[in-house]
């Protein structure tokens, strides 16, 4: 059989080879498809503050849209940093250490060809912390304004300058400004001035826009070929993003190739999996896998003797393996290594018998257990493996004399849950609660959850932990910039949080996926936080 070829054909093969390989293969990007299983049993909201958890930021929120602060997500041998987004630079005004100043970047153009300026900055704070505002987004606002418990005022100087202004000298503003997507008046008023209708029509300058959204069954990303860091130009056509929470299932949806890429497989499955050929990436990162205390009146876990017994009672190392070595056993509320938690405490060692002996001196014992209440979820972003963990959990403090019953609720529930705090009639009756959550900074790492003043609704103060020592060491990490001196503090901080037991401290997620050999490129950085942009379809 003899194979012609037109001359035009030719030139065009022969261009084609000429080129550098990222060129040439981009020129096919438009018809190729990134499958991804999510472990959500919804597809996050396209609003620039998407639900979901901070697996909703990462799959509708840096993909959209871009922020003023963002993470350097491109490389996997250390912590992610933060790096210029749309905002070239940020600085403290020098003559007032609550205004920061933020300098726009000149030229981006959002999805529908408008130029980016500062009014579109203050409209999109607008709709996260200004409760009057006709724009303002209820839905959104319970994902963001908890980020950012300090700004008072926020507004445009011109074209390309926006300022943020807080209650009291903040060091940590920039890491707040990584979770508010930055869109404009003009799309809203495209959709009716109606926060539903955006959703089907939202605007951003990301890297990905979006083609189709169906809250229960999928969403479709395509690419942004005018992105305006042209290094940052997706190499693939659309990503298809399916909310499969079930671990199995999602596992059987790669196996069959319905999907080329999921979240948290099974451990169980991974040795199968990597036998049948797929790729499997893990890597550490700052998230913490907990159980929060409530602290409060008629809470049993306001003794500090039942805080440390349970912690001594936790056989990390055979969590661990259950679950395949894909997590970190739990040093805190970061991991151990790092300047805030640089030796594992003794606290957290497997000590059944000390246990024991603490619970014994509270009146407790296997024969005379405690018996409470704890709310977990059944699947979501970053649980990992919610109900084995929590079996495992159970079995062990049972044998110490602590007999817990589970509360079982939906993702997005237990998240709502834990946002209104251990008061609320939500928690059922439930005396702590497990929902996991990213540990990067150390607003998110820490302050958030001992504050006095960020108790339910500001923040995540589950238990309602009040405590003068703890406010005053934070106080002065909001007043310090320098950062090594603002580490010192961070670690006497986290060492009393060790000292005191808040919570029980299980697990670090290790961020396992599994992916077939088709998708190439993908870069797991440390961070919760993962860039789609690098990866093609081969």
């Amino acid at each position: 059989m003899t194979l012609r070829t037109s001359r035009r054909g030719l030139l065009a093969a022969a261009a084609a080879s000429a080129l550098p390989w990222d060129l040439a293969h981009a020129q096919g990007t438009p018809n190729t498809n990134l499958r991804v299983g999510m472990t959500a049993s919804a597809v996050p909201l396209p609003n620039g503050m998407p639900d979901q958890g901070a697996e909703g930021h990462r799959f509708m929120g840096i993909t959209l849209y871009d922020h003023l602060v963002m993470w350097d997500l491109s490389k996997t041998d250390g912590p992610a940093p933060l790096r210029p987004g749309l905002a070239t630079a940020w600085r403290i005004d020098p003559n007032d250490s609550k205004r920061w100043i933020f300098t726009i970047r000149e030229g981006v153009k959002f999805h529908d060809g408008k130029i980016l300026t500062a009014e579109d900055v203050a409209f999109s704070y607008d709709r996260c912390f200004k409760n009057d505002a006709p724009h303002y987004d209820a839905r959104g606002s319970a994902q963001v304004r908890s980020r950012m418990p300090t700004i008072a005022k926020w507004y445009a100087e011109g074209p390309n300058t926006f300022i943020i202004e807080t209650r009291v000298v903040d060091s940590l503003v920039p890491y707040g400004a990584t979770w508010v997507g930055i869109t404009n008046q003009q799309a809203w008023e495209a959709a009716g001035r109606d926060n539903d209708r955006f959703l089907n029509q939202p605007v951003g300058t990301g890297p990905f826009k979006l083609e189709s959204f169906n809250i229960r069954e999928r969403a479709v990303l395509v690419r942004n070929p005018d992105y305006w860091e042209a290094a940052r130009i997706p190499k693939v056509g659309r990503v298809t993003l399916m909310p499969l929470p079930e671990p199995n299932t999602r596992v059987a949806a790669l196996r069959s190739n319905q999907v080329d890429f999921i979240e948290a497989p099974p451990p169980d499955a991974i040795p199968a999996l990597r036998q049948a050929g797929l790729n499997i990436t893990s890597n550490q990162y700052g998230h913490n896998w907990t159980w929060h205390f409530s602290l409060l009146e008629g809470s049993p876990w306001r003794d500090l003797r039942v805080r440390r017994a349970a912690n001594l009672a936790i056989d990390r190392s055979g969590m661990k393996d259950m679950l395949g070595g894909m997590m970190l056993e739990g040093g805190g509320l970061v991991p151990v290594g790092g300047p805030w938690n640089p030796v594992r405490s003794p606290r957290l060692t497997y000590n059944p018998n000390a246990a024991r002996a603490l619970l014994a001196e509270a009146g407790i014992t296997p024969r005379n257990p405690m018996r409470t209440k704890v709310a977990i979820s059944s699947s979501g972003s970053g649980q990992m493996q919610p109900l084995a963990m929590n079996e495992a959990l159970q079995q062990q403090l049972k044998e110490v004399g602590i007999e817990i019953t589970f509360e079982v609720f939906e993702w997005n529930t237990l998240l709502s849950t834990w946002r209104e705090g251990a008061r609320s009639p939500s928690v059922r009756g439930c005396t702590a609660i497990n929902v996991s959550y990213t540990a990067l900074d150390p607003y998110t790492a820490l302050i958030r959850l001992l504050k006095s003043d960020l108790v339910p609704p500001a923040a995540n103060n589950w238990g309602y932990l009040n405590d003068p020592d703890y406010d005053g060491l934070i106080n002065r990490i909001y007043q310090t910039f320098e950062p090594a001196a603002q580490d010192a503090l961070l670690k006497e901080l986290h060492d009393k949080v060790l000292d005191d037991a808040l919570m029980l401290f299980v697990a670090h997620d290790m961020n396992p996926r599994a992916m077939n050999t088709r998708v190439r490129g993908f870069v797991q950085a440390q961070s919760w936080f993962q860039d789609l942009t690098p990866i093609s379809m081969g």
